[in-house]
């Protein structure tokens, strides 16, 4: 069957409650990114199958790094791993004052969630008594969404956090099961699911996606995509590889533009109700991002990242609503 048509075929049978087939999503992932008029009715598929699960409203949030560097694990695409030499700035953990200045700024500019990120393997002891007590504090003096990103965490903690007001942990897989031991040696794929099924007991929402551009095949991408709608994922961050000079993936080439578009299309097929967002990398996509969410993107990762710069969040939030989105 011609690529366009079967294009149609799935879009139509998403809409009605059915599925994309791995081999149909792998046979997506392969249209050549010279081929603009199949891509596009990707995208056009992509769109309405948002508009259709989850109609015309975007999520915004923001991170911020609070415990930088000196992490021993060995993330290959991660600068702030002690493994390798990046020269990013190194601090502990941030005092209350200046986390409440950076969550009123982000309140402010209309950003609906608010992450707190620390480097390492994970948090424990008198940090993680700390940062619950940073968390109990913000739901009193902002009306954020609160999110946490510390890690690998017992169950315990992810109690901890619910019951201080967090309502969203942010763990990523990074990339297919089959390819994970490719980007970490320090930790197992399976670790990270056993976070993952910790946030899951605990009632914590989850928000949970990966990195592409590493130097998996497109094929693992799909994989990814799949592993994550069968940990039924509803927030979904995408980031593209920002090759870090002295990590090991400091020479990978970065993912073109419609590349970068074709799989974030295809994540909305495979898990269309979900938030499909940017995250970081997005700049990767240049004049072109205002494309995603024209196909199938519904949320985005805005202000500044862990150790790169983002977007003017006025700016994105212009991009937005002009693709006719609400805010």
């Amino acid at each position: 069957m011609d690529v366009k048509k079967l294009i149609l075929e799935v879009t139509e049978r998403i809409l009605k409650g059915g599925k994309i087939t791995y081999g149909e999503a792998v046979e997506f992932i392969n249209i050549e990114e010279g081929d603009t008029e199949t891509l596009q009715e990707l995208f056009n598929g992509g769109n309405r199958i948002r508009a259709s699960f989850v109609g015309k409203r975007a999520d915004l949030c923001t991170i911020m790094n609070t415990r930088s560097g000196r992490c021993l694990e060995d993330c290959k695409f991660c600068a702030q791993s002690a493994h390798y030499k990046t020269n990013i700035e190194e601090y502990g953990l941030l005092n209350y004052d200046e986390i409440l200045k950076k969550a009123k700024e982000m309140e402010a500019a209309g950003v609906h969630r608010f992450s707190l990120v620390t480097s390492g393997r994970g948090i424990k002891g008198k940090d993680f008594d700390n940062i619950v007590e940073i968390y109990k504090r913000l739901r009193e003096d902002t009306n954020l969404k609160l999110c946490a990103s510390h890690g690998i965490i017992d169950l315990d903690q992810a109690l901890r956090l619910k019951e201080a007001g967090v309502s969203m942990y942010h763990h990523n897989v990074e990339t297919s099961k089959d390819y994970y031991g490719e980007i970490c040696t320090t930790h197992t794929y399976e670790d990270r699911i056993g976070t993952i099924k910790n946030i899951m007991y605990s009632g914590l929402e989850l928000c949970c996606g990966g990195i592409i551009g590493m130097g998996e095949d497109r094929e693992e991408r799909i994989k990814m995509a799949f592993e994550i709608r069968d940990l039924g994922v509803k927030s979904i961050p995408l980031n593209i590889l920002n090759p870090v000079k002295g990590t090991p993936l400091e020479d990978r080439e970065v993912l073109s533009p419609n590349e970068i578009l074709k799989t974030m299309a295809l994540y909305r097929y495979i898990i269309p109700d979900s938030y499909i967002r940017y995250a970081g990398g997005r700049m990767a996509l240049k004049e072109m991002q205002n494309v995603g969410f024209g196909a199938g993107v519904n949320a985005a990762l805005v202000g500044n990242y862990l150790t790169t710069v983002g977007n003017n969040i006025k700016q994105d939030k212009e991009m937005i609503i002009c693709r006719g989105f609400e805010i």
